[in-house]
């Protein structure tokens, strides 16, 4: 059984000038992208299938992510279901010369495994075995209740 550490993933992303809007930060489009596809590792990190994003629960963007900056994406599952898999996203807006960050954007978002058939197949049960990984499980729980 794959546990709640298994699937956490942390990835970094270099914002350019084609990142941007017009403001001369990251495009919201562009972090939703990285978003979906940090979580779609980690939703097949535990489902050991291809996933699909279901749904995108409310998005919020905090603060912006400027050029030069970097996008630091942090995801894990944090529950399962029959064949879904719920997903914390959380990013980070980082200065790449000193490591200073701060958090810029939140959400949840839901995934489906795909057998080879393309239909939806089973998950296995989430394990939550370190304490770590409880407080991250209650603090992506309690997310969803603000």
């Amino acid at each position: 059984m794959p546990t709640l550490l298994d699937t956490h993933i942390v990835n970094r992303f270099r914002v350019q000038p084609n990142h941007a809007n017009n403001n001369e930060t990251l495009h919201g489009g562009n972090l939703m992208k990285w978003l979906d596809e940090v979580g779609a590792m980690s939703a097949m990190r535990f489902a050991g299938q291809t996933c699909v994003t279901a749904r995108v629960n409310e998005l919020d963007f905090s603060r912006p992510i400027g050029i030069g900056d970097t996008a630091l994406v942090e995801a894990y599952v944090y529950e399962a279901g029959t064949s879904s898999v719920r997903v914390r996203i959380r990013a980070w807006r980082e200065e790449p010369r000193t490591g200073e960050s701060e958090e810029t954007t939140e959400s949840s978002f839901t995934f489906v495994a795909i057998g080879e058939d393309g239909k939806p197949t089973p998950v296995p049960e989430l394990t939550v075995e370190s304490e770590e990984g409880k407080q991250l499980q209650e603090r992506a729980l309690e997310a969803e209740t603000n």
